[in-house]
């Protein structure tokens, strides 16, 4: 079923696995929002430099910053309420995940590339 997932960490590089994730997201039917530093776009979809004003709470969160980055945005992605956050290779972070399950946010430590190849996402 299609979601909308927020991709944290976007890039326009399409050596970078956020890129690659934004196309396969579409691939498979999905709403990408695109949030990282660049403010450019992929495929016509903007990289906001924040968490858009008129977002509504997505289903899916899928990481691509690392620990260091992520303190700024702990407390305003628990407050979106995702229905999930994916931590993908090297965005494990014990006090986020922490706070997740405080506030009742399920989180999986996945990729979300291999997950939409296996039809697991």
């Amino acid at each position: 079923m299609p979601e909308t997932v927020l991709i944290l960490g976007a890039s326009e590089n399409p050596m970078r696995y956020s890129h690659m994730a934004t196309l396969m997201l579409l691939e498979y039917g999905h709403n990408p929002v695109l949030v990282g530093k660049s403010g450019m776009e992929v495929v016509g979809i903007p990289i906001h430099r924040g968490i858009p004003e008129d977002f509504s709470k997505p289903e899916t969160i899928t990481l691509y910053i690392n620990p260091m980055h992520q303190q700024a945005w702990i407390d305003k992605i628990i407050g979106l309420q995702p229905v999930r956050v994916i931590f993908n290779p090297g965005t494990e972070n014990p006090e986020f995940m922490k706070k997740l399950d405080e506030a009742n946010i399920p989180y999986l430590q996945a990729c979300t590339l291999v997950m939409q190849r296996a039809g697991q996402y």
